[in-house]
């Protein structure tokens, strides 16, 4: 480089071959004592010098240079190896990887972190809306690239977090999905009457487990005498296959529930039905003290298991329904039935009453009128 530097400014200087200004600042020096050196350039000198001074109230702060070689992909691999594993459990840290790579690394994947600007994250967003992606996905886009800039923030690697600075798309109305009815919960119920994992449907559908949940439920912490269950572990999908392990919340979501008597008596009747197989199974049968697993004793695979719960419902006359839409059904039930919301948060797992009243909370309008009800007999009656 090569060009005229400016009047009091002994770093900063126009060059020749494109007419840029470009300003220079030393943060250090390598293994072999040569000087690191850290550039800026822009069209103005006015532009340069605001340029140049961010960049050395950064290094004056013992903040390291920004990297303009970083891209966005890099960005997320780090946070992902180094940050992610110890704040998620396994089954999110592949949801986000793959919601990265599937969207986010297509698009913006490439773009350089110091080039990002809001407007490209705006458009980002807006783009996938018309594309037809759910509010709900969009809104986990945008969050996780606010998570991801957050941490090049706090590493000196970004000087601001441009996704934070983009609007996201308005929350849609509360509700995770599809509900039994009580009708149609019998109905459910009789048909899987006879069913080898009868008895997971029956649990599910009264308590509000998490499929994973189940599925990863020992007999260990099954009570049949005192009629309960504790929730410490769920089945896990992660790459490679899956494992048990500590469930979508965590400890946070660790529970002891209250089962009713039909409830017992199903996973009595399992029990012994499973002791048979073992048996007939002999030295092939592997032994994970799992509630519900193959005829082997081998974890469930969640997708062979949603297909046959689709056919259990049709044969029901209810058409095709997803196993979690059993947890939305056992949640409204409750509700309906007037079991206090914040008995109901506890059953299910909710890590908050707020995100029971958020989803569900449309359910409790019609239990409104016995605060006022019980209040004019205590007062007028």
């Amino acid at each position: 480089m090569s060009g005229r530097a400016a009047n009091g400014e002994g770093s900063l200087y126009q060059r020749k071959s494109d007419g840029r200004w470009v300003g220079a600042v030393l943060h250090g020096y390598d293994n072999n004592g040569r000087p690191l050196r850290k550039t800026v350039s822009a069209k103005t000198r006015a532009a340069a010098i605001k340029k140049l001074r961010e960049l050395q109230n950064k290094i004056d702060k013992g903040l390291p240079p920004p990297d303009d070689r970083l891209t966005v992909a890099a960005l997320f691999d780090n946070w992902l190896t180094q940050v992610l594993p110890l704040r998620v459990a396994p089954a999110t840290v592949a949801n986000y990887t793959s919601l990265f790579n599937t969207h986010i690394k297509p698009a913006l994947g490439r773009k350089r972190l110091t080039k990002l600007q809001p407007d490209d994250v705006q458009r980002f967003i807006n783009r996938k809306l018309e594309d037809g992606l759910s509010t709900r996905t969009v809104r986990h886009l945008r969050g996780l690239l606010v998570q991801t800039l957050d941490y090049a923030v706090r590493q000196g690697k970004a000087v601001r977090n441009v996704a934070a600075l983009t609007e996201g798309p308005r929350q849609e109305s509360a509700g995770e999905g599809r509900s039994l009815t009580i009708e149609q919960a019998r109905s459910l119920l009789k048909a899987a009457e006879g069913d080898r994992l009868e008895a997971f449907y029956v649990l599910m559908l009264t308590t509000g487990m998490r499929p994973g949940e189940a599925f990863g439920l020992p007999w260990r912490n099954v009570d049949l005498s005192g009629g309960q269950v504790t929730i410490r572990q769920a089945l896990v999908r992660q790459k490679g296959g899956n494992v048990i392990g500590p469930g979508k919340v965590g400890k946070k979501g660790w529970r002891t529930v209250k089962i009713p008597d039909p409830v017992v008596e199903a996973l009595t009747a399992h029990r012994d039905r499973q002791e048979k197989v073992r048996v007939e199974a002999e030295d092939a049968w592997e032994d994970n003290d799992l509630v519900f697993c193959t005829p082997l004793g081998t974890l469930l695979d969640p997708d062979n298991h949603r297909k046959s719960f689709s056919k259990l419902t049709e044969k029901a006359g209810l058409g095709r329904w997803h196993p979690h839409e059993l947890r939305h059904s056992a949640t409204s039930i409750m509700l309906a039935q007037g079991v206090p919301i914040d008995v109901v948060s506890k059953t299910v797992g909710h890590t908050s009453i707020r995100i029971t009243a958020d989803v569900y909370g449309h359910l409790l309008d019609g239990q409104k009128s016995l605060t006022a009800n019980a209040m004019e007999a205590a007062l007028w009656s």
